[in-house]
């Protein structure tokens, strides 16, 4: 992994996320745990690591794991030694203290990329349904199935992190509750949310949150500078574009990083452009369609499509635009689609998500959305 930071410490890029370099806005939280710790302090049974995606809650806790499972973790308050027999174990992914559900969570490394908010398959990246609702579901065996983990006596420090954790059915839910109601020493939950709000009630009253959702925007304009370089598809970017990043990204700096390099965000101009010749008549739906096979990913097409509905919409409510780069307004001063039409897209780009789960075909899904797009 990148040094992203500029503050490794004594901990060398060893290219797994559990030895990253700690994120600038989570430096306060992290002494506060760490410094708990080291004065024989507990911590709390159960915590909660939750927030929109992008905002590093993931790597916080994966790099808190390590620290606390680290045998060196006294003479290394920053983070994870790296180099003891228990992040050897980390490494390799043999840690008999460390029990993550669902599978398809466990962290991979990456020498050359920012660490994302989101669950990765390493056994298998091609399988499609990792990323699949049915994939994170965490169900009441597997539940059941860490009890001879958590209730093991003198093992020392153990570790259970449920990522996803609003993904557990009422069941999983419910046999989790006896765990978090009778505490085991030195065993310590993890729970990871991207939508909090739909943990049960009962969960949230038993965990502790972690403050990770607060983010000054210096920081987050500073950090997104620094990782993306000034350069964003090979074009100079100042402080404007960051800060529109930012906000595009609802104020999450990993998240805005994503944006910056995703392959379509640079293509939004062009989205628009195609927009108005599909409307006027100067293109058809056919023609637009085999371009942007060319151009994007159907997935990607929908993300882009996404960003742009959703601009159009606050101009049409007469707020202004989110992108200040792409002239929306002035595009929209002549001819402004009607709600009921922007509604409509919406719901069409839904609907081919759903579909692309079921081996839709991508031409006949680009067919169809171009035919939406003419007449918006």
């Amino acid at each position: 992994m990148n040094d992203m930071t500029g503050n490794v410490g004594t901990l060398e890029a060893s290219g797994s996320i559990y030895f990253a370099p700690l994120l600038p806005w989570q430096q306060t939280l992290w002494t506060q745990l760490t410094q708990r710790v080291l004065m024989q302090q507990s911590l709390p049974h159960a915590l909660l690591a939750a927030g929109m995606q992008g905002m590093g809650k993931r790597a916080f806790v994966w790099r808190l794991a390590a620290w606390l499972l680290c045998r060196k973790r006294s003479t290394h308050p920053s983070g994870a030694c790296g180099v003891c027999e228990s992040c050897q174990w980390l490494k390799s992914g043999t840690h008999p203290s460390l029990q993550v559900l669902p599978l398809v969570s466990m962290p991979i490394e990456s020498d050359n990329e920012p660490l994302k908010e989101k669950s990765s398959n390493t056994k298998d990246k091609k399988n499609t349904k990792a990323n699949s609702n049915s994939a994170l579901k965490i169900k009441v065996d597997d539940i059941r199935a860490l009890q001879p983990f958590i209730y093991q006596g003198g093992q020392g420090m153990r570790i259970c992190v449920l990522d996803h954790a609003e993904q557990m059915t009422v069941a999983a839910a419910n046999a989790l509750l006896k765990t978090l109601e009778e505490p085991q020493a030195q065993v310590h939950l993890f729970l990871i949310s991207d939508t909090p709000a739909q943990l049960l009630p009962t969960i949230k009253s038993r965990v502790q949150q972690l403050a990770l959702q607060t983010i000054e925007p210096a920081v987050a304009i500073d950090y997104v500078t620094q990782v993306l370089g000034h350069t964003i598809n090979r074009e100079a970017v100042g402080q404007t574009a960051i800060e529109q990043l930012i906000q595009l990204a609802n104020g999450a700096p990993l998240a805005a990083i994503d944006l910056a390099q995703a392959p379509w965000y640079s293509k939004r101009a062009l989205w628009l452009t195609t927009w108005q010749a599909l409307r006027s008549g100067k293109r058809s739906s056919v023609a637009a369609s085999d371009y942007w096979q060319s151009q994007l990913s159907i997935k990607e097409f929908i993300q882009l499509s996404e960003l742009m509905i959703l601009d159009i919409r606050r101009v049409c409510l007469g707020l202004s635009e989110l992108q200040k780069d792409i002239n929306l307004s002035s595009a929209l001063g002549s001819y402004q689609p009607t709600g009921s039409g922007l509604e409509t897209v919406a719901m069409s780009l839904q609907q081919t998500k759903v579909a692309l789960q079921q081996n839709v075909q991508e031409k006949f899904a680009y067919d169809k959305l171009m035919q939406e797009l003419a007449y918006l």
